[in-house]
């Protein structure tokens, strides 16, 4: 599944352009999304990195909207990340001395964004960069990557490459954990690098309702809390942040200092 699920992405992608082009749109609150950096007017430089994003959850979409070289096995992909997604939540309930399902009760997992990212291959990779350095706005991202490779983390203010493995997938903690947390669980910041030999294909499974018009408030859980531990954030809806986090761009410090106490 997981190679199909590439192969699906790429097909998308390497695709005649007078195909793909119906998808395109810069329009974020669409359910099928085709462009090139989501935050080309609000970033200081753009990114060597094409995306197409499909919302999946929390309301059904209706398979005649995704592109049919990837409808069946991003379909099918959903359904397994969903689990995937619910049973990492549990854990980590469970890892903050909570009840199992506390994160999923505080729908956590309730909606799933995926996003498939092309980064062609680039004749001068020092002049750019395939993602710049960030955070994701989520709570919980899955990736998929084929073997081209290219992620790096920023682990005591050195880059570290996390080279492909056949069958892996990386979790990354999300900002919106991280609030939620108190900081219990850190989001990771990362990049994504060019090359010449070839273009890298992943696909991106993030775990967030920034498309829900919900007035909901997230804030540190106040089990988490106490004299010594006090809240170091503010409450935010899940569509406030994400939007703060659009405007802002890429790059730079992370969304989170806006939301500091």
């Amino acid at each position: 599944m997981l190679e199909e699920m590439m192969d699906g992405a790429r097909r998308f992608h390497e695709q005649d352009t007078e195909v793909k082009k119906k998808f395109y749109i810069r329009d974020l609150t669409r359910e099928v999304i085709y462009n090139s950096n989501f935050d080309l007017y609000a970033s200081k430089a753009a990114n060597w990195r094409d995306t197409l994003y499909c919302l999946l959850a929390p309301h059904p979409l209706d398979p005649q909207q995704v592109p049919a070289t990837c409808r069946d096995i991003l379909m099918e992909y959903k359904e397994e990340i969903m689990r995937l997604g619910h049973k990492l939540f549990e854990l980590m309930s469970e890892a903050l001395g909570l009840n199992p399902n506390h994160l999923k009760d505080m729908d956590c997992g309730e909606g799933l964004l995926v996003l498939c990212h092309y980064y062609p291959t680039c004749p001068e990779p020092e002049l750019t960069m395939g993602t710049t350095k960030h955070s994701d706005n989520n709570f919980l991202s899955i990736l998929l990557q084929d073997q081209i490779g290219g992620l790096q983390v920023l682990h005591q203010d050195q880059w570290v490459d996390v080279p492909p493995m056949p069958g892996a997938l990386v979790i990354n903690i999300g900002d919106l954990m991280q609030l939620i947390t108190n900081d219990r669980f850190k989001s990771v910041q990362h990049r994504v690098l060019v090359n010449r030999r070839g273009p890298r294909v992943s696909a991106a499974c993030f775990f967030s309702t920034s498309h829900l018009p919900s007035s909901k408030i997230y804030e540190p859980i106040k089990e988490l809390l106490s004299e010594e531990n006090p809240p170091k954030y503010k409450g935010t809806t899940v569509r406030d942040y994400v939007m703060y986090y659009r405007s802002k761009g890429l790059g730079g410090t992370s969304a989170l200092t806006h939301f500091k106490l």
